[in-house]
């Protein structure tokens, strides 16, 4: 699994792709293995290679990685608060506060009769959690159609259909993977794009990203949006900063 946001991402940059492909690509690269969880022919062929038209079954950008969908899991089960968590902070840099410790843990396993959807909102529902929750679940409920290493299913482990449906506290509504990709597309482009650009940013300069970098976080957004949202104009953008070129050499030796 975790041979395949590497070759994508290796993918996006060699060929100065636009940074909303991470989001809606209609591509992705698997092997025999990972051909056979995501229902793609040729599962017979143990050789990673790039497969077109993959949005139609679920796949395609970060959102329908079999490996983004997995490290967002339980052991055995799906964790919509795990997935909308990582939604949220990782994808659109948002600052969630941290959990009561007296928060129970949830088992591995739903009781029999109930789904992961049906446990997360049960366990969500006390007031000093549920506004937090309401944030955050509606994505991981988007994705439950995912299981716990990522592979597509229309009912869970106990044989109940899945509700992929979604609500946020705006009201905004959507379903599945789908009404999810769309909705970080064209009501949180944004956020999604400034937050690519800050964790750009701060892997190239070595450090997290401070409140006086945001003025260049603002000319990045800015180009981008006049522009095709290639990788090379945010890679440009850094590399010509001042913070990028006075970066001590004392501090980063040349081995």
């Amino acid at each position: 699994l975790g041979e395949e946001p590497v070759r994508f991402f290796i993918d996006l940059f060699q060929r100065d792709g636009p940074v909303l492909d991470l989001l809606d690509a209609d591509h992705t690269f698997v092997n025999g293995t990972l051909a056979g969880n995501y229902s793609i022919g040729g599962s017979e062929n143990p050789e990673w290679r790039r497969v077109e038209g993959v949005r139609a079954l679920g796949r395609g950008g970060v959102l329908g990685c079999g490996a983004t969908l997995a490290k967002q899991s339980g052991a055995s089960r799906t964790s919509p608060i795990l997935r909308g968590t990582w939604i949220s902070e990782t994808l659109l840099g948002e600052r969630l506060p941290r959990p009561p410790k007296d928060v129970p843990v949830l088992g591995d396993a739903p009781p029999q009769g109930l789904t992961e959807r049906a446990l997360t909102e049960r366990h969500t529902s006390d007031p000093s959690c549920a506004r937090c929750h309401a944030r955050i679940d509606p994505f991981g409920f988007a994705l439950e159609n995912f299981d716990a290493i990522g592979r597509f299913r229309s009912k869970d482990g106990s044989g109940l259909p899945i509700d992929a449906g979604a609500e946020l506290l705006d009201g905004t509504q959507f379903t599945g993977i789908d009404g999810l990709r769309d909705y970080l597309l064209h009501q949180r482009r944004d956020d999604f794009v400034r937050q690519f650009s800050r964790k750009l940013l701060g892997y190239a300069l070595g450090r997290g990203v401070l409140l006086s970098d945001e003025p260049l976080l603002d000319e990045i957004q800015s180009q981008l949006a006049a522009g095709e949202f290639r990788i090379s104009q945010i890679v440009e953008q850094i590399v010509r900063s001042r913070q990028f070129r006075e970066i001590r050499g004392r501090d980063h030796p040349i081995e």
